[in-house]
């Protein structure tokens, strides 16, 4: 058995409690400033042409979530081209290199971590990319290895750092570029 549909009753417009004039409209939107308000928000996805600062603590934070592993690295790396010449660092002599190491590496991650967005700040990357990445490679081919042990850990931090920290077209062109000399010299990236 087919039931009838039930049909709704619709209802007149009902008047507005009060009559207000456009022009008297327009006036109340333009004195509470609702348009303004509504063109200055932004849709999630939209860039800002004017980046807030972030709070020291939020900086802080961000360097040091660089800081620790690269603090790492460069002790793994002075473990390790030890290892490579068969010395035995006792933990004295790498927690006095350290030490020597830590403050220096913490104030060069904070202020270009702080900094990163900055053109200078990448060209300055780059250029050091480019000068500490042949250098460490010349040195591991062509260096003594008291040389060695001295500069290389320090070197491969901060061209890891570096790569890190660039954009990723201007870390690409570096190691193309660190690459391409490393070809044309004939220089040996394994040992």
């Amino acid at each position: 058995m087919a039931r009838k549909r039930q049909t709704t009753q619709t209802t007149p417009a009902q008047k507005p409690l009060v009559e207000i004039s456009e022009d008297e409209q327009w006036r109340l939107i333009e004195e509470t400033g609702v348009l303004r308000k509504i063109s200055d928000t932004r849709k999630p996805g939209e860039a800002t042409d004017d980046v807030e600062p972030l709070p020291l603590a939020d900086e802080i934070f961000n360097a040091v979530v660089f800081i620790m592993p690269l603090t790492f690295f460069l002790v793994m790396m002075d473990i390790l081209i030890h290892q490579q010449y068969a010395q035995q660092p006792t933990a004295g002599e790498i927690a006095g290199r350290l030490l020597t190491n830590f403050p220096i590496l913490s104030m060069f991650v904070f202020y270009t971590t702080r900094h990163k967005a900055n053109p200078r700040t990448q060209l300055a990357l780059f250029i050091l990319s480019l000068g500490v990445g042949p250098r460490m490679i010349w040195l591991i081919n062509r260096g003594s290895w008291l040389v060695n042990m001295r500069q290389c850990p320090q070197f491969a931090t901060i061209w890891l750092y570096t790569v890190i920290q660039l954009n990723l077209n201007w870390a690409v062109l570096s190691l193309v570029m660190i690459g391409a000399w490393t070809w044309f010299t004939e220089m040996k990236l394994t040992l």
